[in-house]
């Protein structure tokens, strides 16, 4: 197979820190870094440029357990001031923050104003008694005010945690209910697909439901007037005081720094705690290594406040870069609105996902033509599997920019395999493992697979790495943390990804393991069947699930067609015509153990507030078991037309 891409001979900070390293080449710098812990991270300190007092300490502990090692326990350092700092590397910008709204809006903030108004507002939270081990919670968009509000939480060693505003009052109650904030932060509405969406009318329900919050402040989106409650409630900046916060407050690195939350679909979301530094030294290898983000570089990715990547775009700044902000629909004025918004900013990392690829692909979307994307070096791709498809998109009708497809979660807010650009770039397949990550592929025995290119298996790391979860909150005996990813293979991190290696080196994720079908005793990625089945025209998307029959396990597959007429009345088995060319195609594109016994037209599918399918909670609709949190998913409403479905009977 001919790569796609290779490196074009253009220095890279990875082929720096090779160099540096004294090793022959990335591959190389990988087996160094999970066999000397130790000295690895020290040089990642040093090299990347941590802002802190490192101590007199090693770098790494091993301890009993992979949760047990710890990471330069006798440092010090603070998560915002790293993030500030990011201002004063040679080679940064003026503007560290732009922040772009769909109805055209645009605002610029340097690093000085960000640092200002970052201490002014962690002087309002400390005045309202805000310190060490207290939570902050966010319910905002993609805005400025959210960085600045997260940066002033961490400064002062508390913990910030977020969430979209397109969340409703149960979504909101489940994340936030379990931490306990203090101070809540919302926006009064936020604008998507050309309308606006007020929430000032639920915060009142919210706050009778979360009695620690002492204070509130709200953020004028839409300027709607601020009504009074029973917490104290301001405008955003409207009390802080005029002198910030002197410095910010170094911690020890396990100090919690943010909590996230999973997508909630299989039941109430899990609280995973995360400490501010560890999520700083993953996430700055991988910009600075992975993605050759430089000072000055303008790093833009299509994210909302509920999704990790959120945290990873922000930790961006860190290395000196101009972060972009985006708040809205990104087909909204049009498809190519992205792609306008990385030519007009002069984008240099263009973070999106697989789905979005797919979008532009379908809707004949060209950004080369008519744009002027010359300084794009970096596409990143996640949120699902990226097919060979969306590599030959970008490198035909994008340009010879190095896409790097990543793969990791929420659950270590970074990544465990992503891109190289030292090395090519192979149609369908992710470059390698993450430094300082021993990323591997085993069978259900626990053998690894490393020698057996294309056999899949479960994704696993068998070394722990700085943003190891501190813990989930409520889960005192951690038990739920160790059930998460440490039962089914002890020692080992289990991730829940079906994955494979390739030839080169790279990876291949099929789709998530616990979706992973089972039909016949074979077991078969989701992600597959997706891939086939949304090449054809008449294909605009598809789900599939492994329905129980007859003591075995067949494959349903429900599709929602480009022609939006053959679905409109709802749920209904595919015309002939139409189920004829998907099995076809998967008969000969993948193999007859594809084929769906079932195929179902549908007028939408359900996904996660992050754009992911939700096939486990089809699944449970099919089975007549509950959905056990449908406030994670984005659009749950079409989980009824599952739930009746006649051609499912026979």
């Amino acid at each position: 197979m001919e790569p796609l891409w290779r490196p074009d001979g253009r220095p890279t900070l990875l082929g720096e820190a090779v160099a540096a390293a004294g090793v022959v080449d990335s591959v190389a710098l990988h087996d160094w870094s999970v066999a000397e812990p130790d000295a690895f991270w020290s040089f990642v300190w040093d090299r990347c440029g941590v802002v802190g007092d490192r101590g007199t300490g090693p770098a790494f502990v091993s301890g009993a357990t992979l949760r047990e090692d710890r990471y330069f326990p006798g440092a010090r350092l603070n998560y915002a001031e790293n993030l500030l700092a990011g201002g004063r590397r040679p080679g940064a910008a003026t503007t560290a923050i732009v922040a772009l709204r769909e109805d055209g809006r645009r605002e610029e903030i340097t690093w000085d104003a960000l640092a200002e108004q970052a201490g002014r507002c962690a002087a309002w939270l400390r005045d309202l008694g805000v310190g060490p081990g207290d939570h902050v919670a966010a319910w905002l968009p993609n805005i400025a005010p959210t960085v600045v509000l997260m940066l002033a939480t961490t400064s002062l060693g508390a913990v910030f945690t977020s969430t979209s505003p397109d969340f409703g009052v149960a979504g909101v109650v489940d994340r936030f209910s379990q931490v306990a904030p203090v101070v809540l932060v919302v926006a009064d509405g936020y604008h998507y697909g050309g309308r606006t969406h007020e929430r000032l009318s639920l915060l009142p329900e919210v706050l009778a439901q979360l009695p620690s919050v002492r204070a509130v402040a709200v953020v004028p989106e839409l300027g709607l007037p601020v009504a009074g409650h029973d917490v104290p409630t301001t405008v955003w900046g409207a009390d802080w005081p005029q002198e910030p916060v002197p410095a910010p407050v170094r911690t020890d690195p396990r100090t919690p720094g943010f909590v996230l939350y999973s997508s909630g679909t299989t039941g109430r979301p899990k609280c995973i705690v995360h400490a501010g530094a560890g999520v700083l030294l993953k996430q700055v290898t991988e910009h600075q290594w992975n993605c050759d983000i430089r000072p000055g570089d303008v790093v833009f990715y299509f994210t909302t406040c509920g999704w990790m990547m959120w945290n990873w775009l922000v930790t961006a700044l860190a290395s000196g870069a101009t972060i972009v902000l985006y708040d809205g629909s990104p087909f909204h004025p049009g498809p190519g609105a992205m792609w306008d918004l990385a030519a007009r900013e002069h984008v240099t990392l263009f973070g999106t996902s697989a789905k979005f690829l797919d979008a532009s692909l379908k809707a004949g979307e060209v950004p080369r033509e008519g744009r002027d994307l010359s300084a794009l070096r970096t596409i990143t791709s996640t949120g699902s599997p990226l097919s060979p498809e969306g590599f030959a998109y970008v490198y035909r009708d994008v340009g010879p920019v190095h896409l790097a497809s990543i793969s990791g979660g929420t659950d270590l807010c970074g990544c465990f395999v992503l891109g190289d650009p030292t090395r090519p770039v192979y149609s369908g397949e992710i470059q390698g493992p993450a430094l300082g990550a021993a990323v591997d592929v085993w069978d259900d025995a626990g053998r690894s697979l490393r020698d057996r290119p294309g056999v899949r298996g479960e994704l696993v790391c068998t070394s722990s790495f700085p943003s190891l979860p501190v813990r989930f909150a409520g889960d005192p005996d951690g038990a739920r943390y160790s059930a998460a990813y440490f039962e089914r293979f002890p020692g080992a991190w289990a991730h829940g990804d079906f994955a494979s290696w390739t030839e080169h080196g790279g990876l291949v994720i099929h789709g998530r393991s616990d979706a992973t079908l089972n039909a016949g005793g074979v077991r078969i990625g989701t992600a597959e069947i997706y891939r086939q089945a949304e090449q054809l025209p008449e294909v605009a998307e598809a789900l599939a699930i492994g329905q129980e029959w007859d003591d075995d396990t067949r494959i349903v597959l429900f599709v929602r067609p480009a022609d939006p007429a053959l679905a409109a009345a709802g749920a209904a088995a595919a015309p002939d015509e139409l189920a004829a060319v998907i099995r076809r195609r998967l008969r000969e594109e993948c193999s007859p153990r594809h084929v769906p016994a079932r195929i179902v037209v549908v007028p939408d599918l359900p996904r996660t507030r992050s754009g992911k399918l939700a096939e486990l909670a089809v699944a449970d609709v099919v089975h007549g078991r509950p959905v056990r949190n449908t406030e994670g998913l984005a659009n749950p409403e079409v989980l009824a037309l599952f739930a009746d479905v006649s051609a499912l009977r026979e």
